[in-house]
């Protein structure tokens, strides 16, 4: 009998495998080819296939495969053909794709990807179909030159690409590329004519706008700071509008074709009534004499959406108790609906939580978390960093959590079935591996417990608060030591306040013990 480790090649497509449960994790990791193709598999692409570093063939098409897809592509150099055609896949395409060195055909039609394909711009292609899903931006030239491709079906940009950074000429004694080393340089087929605007004409404009814009923005901080000393302070009863950030300002102003600048007429500020009061209130009041915070960080690696202060506040109903779901160590959780109908869950960061963060350390804990994907992790939706408020939006889960299934059934809720608390284990134990072995550097959750495991619809686990150490850590003083006396911290925490990966094995250990027995972590 063969050894399932030397199998090589692995075909069970058309079978209805699955029962939409998950692939399997322990796949053969000697695998040539693997075929799953029509089946019922839902959730991710396991990170076993990490593993499979012989792996030539991967046929996934016709399942029910979702969620976005994990950088789990980048210790394959021999995938050459791969299609994960016809699932429910969604978000952008991972940067491991770009160490996909073999790869010559590629089938991701019929799925809800997002944003650009930039990605594949260096692969060694011969088939390509990206049609029907959500990408946006440009096709990559390099793309273009594929005889069989197929991108019908998105929402790319029908204007011209955005044009090269202006021409930097080499250091003295280099030639440049077209240029031969001691010679001249090769005219061009025009007879040396030069075609369109040159470099130093397009950086002079740059730099003239960036300069205008500069002193446009000074003069509209300093009418600003005048007004703010007029405002009498806010009262319960009284609305109060949102001013404008400066980026809303500057977009207000018009650039004639001649050249002069002109101020538009500003748009008629939002009013919004302030949150109510209440003595259970944990919402920091909005502080309107400061301006929004002018955000150094680069939010281009931010992959999750900015929502503005009063977005948050007219989906929560101004935060109001009503639509509060839960409390942790470092802020509140709110249910969010939206006008388009879609509800999320929104964290306010407590202030305590933030005492020595400043904004642009808020935005790269954002643009770490935006990075996070895996199937039995919690998603981040969204971020708000305005008026001093920090606010985190994730996907909304109905069932609640773990803990509300084991400790707070009602006649309501049925126990848990034994089928059911296995594969909760199984998903919490992958997402602890992923932050674990596939993250680098390694996250620690340091707060690992039943009540941040969100159960879905189907039962199917999802990990929350994963990368919010920093906040954390900055709350212990409060929060008495977090998951102290509650029994989920392993001893050497309570000694030496120092949490680790083997702590976080410790509060899983104590979640598996908790999800067997039905027994809580500590029991007087």
């Amino acid at each position: 009998m063969m050894s399932l480790t030397s199998l090589t090649n692995l075909d069970m497509s058309n079978n209805n495998l699955g029962n939409y449960n998950q692939i399997p994790y322990n796949l053969p990791p000697n695998l040539q080819r693997l075929d799953l193709s029509k089946n019922t598999f839902n959730g991710g692409i396991p990170y076993s296939i990490t593993l499979m570093t012989s792996l030539r063939y991967l046929n996934l098409r016709h399942n029910q495969l979702q969620g976005n897809l994990s950088d789990v592509f980048g210790n394959l150099p021999n995938l050459a053909s791969m299609d994960l055609s016809s699932n429910s896949l969604t978000g952008n395409l991972p940067q491991s794709f770009s160490s996909l060195s073999s790869m010559n055909s590629l089938h991701l039609e019929n799925n809800q990807f997002t944003g650009p394909i930039d990605v594949l711009a260096n692969l060694p292609l011969q088939n390509l179909n990206v049609a029907n899903n959500h990408f946006s931006g440009w096709i990559p030239d390099k793309l273009r030159r594929i005889n069989n491709l197929r991108t019908d079906g998105n929402s790319w940009s029908s204007g011209p690409a955005p044009p090269p950074p202006p021409y930097t000429p080499p250091p003295a004694g280099r030639s440049s590329p077209g240029q031969r080393s001691g010679g001249s340089a090769s005219n061009s087929t025009d007879g040396g004519k030069s075609s369109g605007i040159g470099g130093g004409v397009i950086a002079g404009i740059l730099i003239s706008i960036l300069v205008v814009s500069a002193i446009v923005a000074f003069f509209l901080v300093k009418r600003r700071s005048r007004k703010s000393s007029d405002e009498g302070k806010l009262g319960q009863d009284r609305t109060f509008a949102l001013p404008l950030s400066e980026a809303q300002e500057l977009k207000s102003i018009q650039i004639s074709s001649a050249g002069n600048i002109k101020p538009s007429e500003p748009a008629a500020p939002m009013t919004l009534k302030p949150p109510p009061i209440d003595r259970h209130k944990s919402f920091d009041e909005v502080d309107l004499s400061n301006k929004p915070v002018v955000k150094r960080f680069n939010n281009a690696s931010i992959t999750a959406t900015a929502y503005s202060v009063a977005d948050l506040q007219m989906a929560t109903g101004s935060f109001s108790i009503d639509n509060l779901i839960g409390e942790g160590s470092i802020g509140r959780v709110y249910r969010a609906q939206f006008d388009d109908g879609k509800v999320l869950a929104v964290k306010k960061i407590n202030s305590s939580a933030f005492l020595h963060q400043s904004s642009e350390e808020f935005l790269e804990v954002v643009s770490d978390l935006s990075r996070l994907h895996h199937s039995n992790i919690i998603e981040l939706v969204g971020y708000c960093s305005e008026y001093g408020q920090h606010l985190l939006v994730y996907e909304f889960y109905k069932n609640g959590s773990l803990h509300d299934f084991l400790h707070l059934s009602d006649e309501y809720m049925k126990p848990l079935p034994w089928n059911a608390r296995v594969k909760i284990a199984l998903g919490t134990a992958r997402a602890l591996e992923y932050l674990h072995e596939v993250c680098s550097p390694s996250v620690i959750h340091k707060n690992f417990k039943s009540a941040n495991i969100l159960l879905d619809m189907e039962l199917n686990p999802h990990l929350s608060d994963c990368g919010l150490a920093t906040f954390l850590s900055n709350a212990e003083h409060q929060a008495s030591n977090l998951n102290m006396g509650s029994g989920y911290s392993a001893p050497e925490v309570g000694l030496s306040g120092q949490y680790t990966l083997k702590s976080d094995v410790y509060s899983f250990g104590v979640v598996m013990l908790e999800l067997l027995t039905g027994r809580k972590p500590f029991d007087r």
